[in-house]
């Protein structure tokens, strides 16, 4: 099973995109890699309108999307089609999806990844999000049931979040989204400790010495993480 803080384990696998080696191919991208269950699934449609649909709006965070189901390469080419073709989602229509689909038929990169679940089906995988940074590094590791579809919503959130505490060297509380307070690190040091709590250092307000924020406007976080979604995309 990939652990956090980890590097990705590595693989080669055929694509609708074409063969790629992953994570080698994206270096210097964040990307999300996910996998579901089946091709000609209803969730499963649902949920690859909506990351097609927002493919953009990650790579406007320099991140790309990489799915896998244990497929074949001519199922997924035919689910694609069928999606682009006929499916209605939320009122998108013609929804074209870009980023590559994994064919994993001996579920070899499934089992590498933990995304078989005995307990949800041996034949199957589940939801499973890993979110990868440029260097490779396994960043997030998210599991969903075969019933339950994924919020993007929320994985371009974490991203933006993890993308902020690597820029800033910040945390971010729950519920957190940019513009909000964020975390400062506790103090090294008792005098530091004892500085912030008298209101001593500038822009940092502390409830208590262990939970110390500052403001940081969504403008400067913005300046910091975004790019030019086309760039990302190379199209």
């Amino acid at each position: 099973m990939p652990r956090l803080n980890e590097p990705a384990p590595a693989f080669t696998a055929v694509t609708t995109q074409g063969e790629i080696s992953f994570p080698d191919d994206f270096a210097g991208h964040w990307v999300v890699f996910f996998s579901h269950p089946a091709d000609f699934t209803p969730v499963c449609t649902s949920e690859f309108m909506t990351f097609a649909h927002m493919e953009e709006e990650f790579a406007a965070y320099n991140t790309k999307l990489l799915g896998l189901s244990i497929d074949s390469l001519y199922g997924h080419i035919a689910w694609l089609r069928l999606i682009t073709e006929r499916m209605e989602y939320r009122g998108w229509k013609n929804v074209e999806v870009h980023f590559p689909l994994i064919e994993d038929i001996k579920m070899e990169i499934a089992r590498k990844y933990g995304m078989i679940q005995p307990g949800e089906g041996d034949t199957q995988a589940v939801r499973a999000v890993f979110i990868v940074d440029p260097q490779g590094i396994l960043r997030t590791i998210m599991y969903y049931p075969m019933s339950t579809g994924r919020n993007m919503r929320e994985i371009l959130r974490i991203i933006k979040a993890l993308q902020t505490t690597d820029e800033f060297d910040v945390a971010t509380p729950a519920d957190w989204v940019p513009g909000e307070r964020v975390i400062v690190p506790t103090a090294g040091s008792c005098g530091i400790a004892k500085e912030r709590m008298q209101g001593e250092v500038e822009g940092v307000e502390c409830v208590d010495w262990f939970y110390c924020t500052k403001a940081l406007d969504e403008q400067t976080i913005e300046q910091a993480i975004r790019r030019d979604p086309k760039e990302v995309l190379g199209r």
